[in-house]
């Protein structure tokens, strides 16, 4: 098949043009002239074709001639303006949409995320299915753009068009350089990471690079008929002690463990005078707040997610366990590549 993927030069982009090219497809990458693709050039056998989720013009011309698109590209950072997500997340989703859908292709992935359906009251949730409902209210602008777009992508489904959506949760693994876990990780080797936990186990659902681009592939060939207008979780086997993780990561990369504890009164409170701050406009688009609610929710609410439908639906089952996946990524993170830019310290 002919395959488009959107945020190619980002993290889970980059190993979708990997899996897509291993399993023998032709591989198309849409990116930006101003993104890092210094990787991306050297890949044997992948076409770059340059554009913006902004310039409708360029989307027509990616989208020429392929079957599939893999639309991973997104604006997931905790900062920025509505104006700006709703740019990013929705507008551009529905405009790569449109020119999919009038170039001839006939399966569209949508990379969401189950932050889609997480909202400012919930607590712990074990096993979430599909059957979950989106919130009334979302933590902050990326879970409401990602719901908006998810829902966009899904209604787009039809006779020769399929649409699909995946919602790998916590993403890790090898040439992660700006997620959830290197930022982590940088913070525990400067000595900045708290415990936050509140004194309990925080259990959540992880998803290795591997399993989620397995599942991506997987859905872009499973009959129509079974995952059209359908979202799907992926996750990894293991459900995970967060702060136990956490732990191990801190021995494995030399990082100070997280042992100091907050109480969750003076989290809490913390995080309220964080999010009052970014209230400030120019403070709000243009620096990441250092604690937010959607953040403190990440690691301080038990939540996993069932994959049983992603199994029945379309075959998923995960590929790396999390112990090869950490080996891989130690060897990554001490490869020149890795060691130049994860897990820095004060990141």
């Amino acid at each position: 098949m002919k395959v488009l993927v959107t945020g190619a030069s980002g993290f889970l982009g980059g190993h979708l043009v990997d899996g897509a090219l291993r399993a023998g497809h032709e591989v198309r990458a849409l990116v930006r002239p101003t993104s890092d693709l210094s990787r991306l050039r050297t890949v044997p056998g992948l076409e770059l074709a340059f554009g913006d989720l902004g310039d409708g013009e360029s989307l027509r011309r990616a989208v020429e001639g392929v079957d599939v698109v893999h639309h991973s590209a997104a604006r997931v950072v905790d900062f920025g303006t509505r104006a700006e997500f709703t740019a990013e997340n929705v507008d551009g989703t529905r405009r790569l949409l449109s020119a999919a859908r009038a170039a001839g292709s006939r399966r569209f992935v949508f990379i969401s995320s189950p932050s889609a359906l997480m909202g400012p009251d919930d607590g712990d949730r074990l096993d979430i299915t599909e059957d979950a409902p989106y919130p009334a209210r979302w933590l902050n602008l990326y879970s409401e753009t990602k719901a908006a777009a998810e829902q966009l992508v899904l209604a787009q489904n039809g006779p020769g068009f399929t649409t699909v959506a995946l919602r790998p949760r916590g993403i890790w693994g090898p040439r992660d350089h700006s997620g959830f876990l290197p930022r982590l990780v940088g913070r525990m080797r400067a000595g900045r990471l708290p415990d936050l936990s509140g004194g309990r186990p925080v259990l959540v659902s992880l998803c290795h690079c591997d399993n989620a681009v397995a599942a991506a592939l997987l859905a872009a060939e499973a009959p129509a008929e079974r995952v059209g207008g359908r979202p799907y979780f992926v996750a990894d086997r293991e459900q995970t002690d967060l702060w136990a993780f956490l732990t191990r990561l801190a021995g494995l990369f030399g990082g100070v463990p997280p042992t100091r504890r907050v109480p969750p009164p003076v989290r809490d409170a913390l995080v309220e005078a964080v999010e009052l701050l970014w209230r400030v406009p120019g403070l709000a688009a243009r620096r990441e707040p250092p604690l937010s609610r959607y953040s403190v929710a990440l690691l301080t609410r038990s939540t996993t997610y069932s994959t049983a439908a992603a199994e029945r639906d379309f075959g998923y089952r995960p590929v790396t366990d999390q112990e090869s996946g950490l080996r891989g990524l130690l060897d990554w993170a001490r490869s020149p590549a890795g060691a130049a830019e994860f897990a820095r310290p004060g990141r």
